[in-house]
Formats: C-alpha cells, structure tokens, sequence
C-alpha cells in the first residue's frame, strides 16, 4: 500500500509539536487509517476509516512518544508510537494532506492514511 502514496516532505523534529497540533485542528473527525509496517513481522492494518480526533507530541525528556487518539466525542481507541525519529507527509497537488508515515527507533512504520472528504 505504501507504495500508492508518494511521501515526500519531512517535517524538522523541533517543528513536531507545532506540526501535530496544526494537524490535529485541521484534519479533526477527518476518517483516517492505521497501517503498522514492522520490518520483521510484516504489515498490520490496526484502524480502518475511523474519525482522527487528534494527534498529541511529547517531546524527548518530556515523553517522547506520538499518540494518535481516535474518537468522535471521546478517545475510542489510541495508538502510541514510541521514540518517533521521522515524519514525512503526502500532500495532494492543491496542498490537502493525504498520508502520514511515522517511522521510530525500532524501526517500525506506522501509515497514517487520511480519506477525502
């Protein structure tokens, strides 16, 4: 799947905070899908069309971990990547977000794929 989607853009890790914040404003209630893809085990889908309710960053020394929490009123479901080291982003030509791919220290990716609305 990965291959559909052409990542072109990393976001600086000092601008993670700000990026993910913007990003969870801009796209909340957006339906999204969770693609884990582990070098040893293979791909895993965890969430299939389900509304992004936000995007949380805690900084190295403070967490340092990525939280995507799914829900509409409430968190139904979270996923946490822990120890993020790479985030590039896909955007349509007119600049709309398309996908997310988080890599961290394990070397696990997980695809963050957003539906057109």
């Amino acid at each position: 799947m990965l291959n559909k989607i052409e990542l072109t853009k990393s976001v600086p890790q000092e601008r993670w905070g700000e990026f993910f914040d913007q990003f969870s404003d801009g796209n909340r209630g957006r339906h999204i899908s969770i693609e884990v893809i582990m070098p040893e085990l293979g791909d895993e889908e965890l969430i299939q069309d389900a509304p992004l309710m936000a995007m949380v960053y805690d900084r190295q020394g403070k967490g340092n971990d990525l939280v995507i929490e799914i829900g509409k009123e409430e968190v139904t479901y979270a996923h946490t990547i822990d120890s993020p080291t790479e985030v590039l982003t896909a955007q349509s030509e007119s600049g709309r977000m398309l996908a997310l791919q988080i890599s961290d220290a394990a070397g696990t990716k997980t695809l963050v794929k957003l539906q057109a609305t």
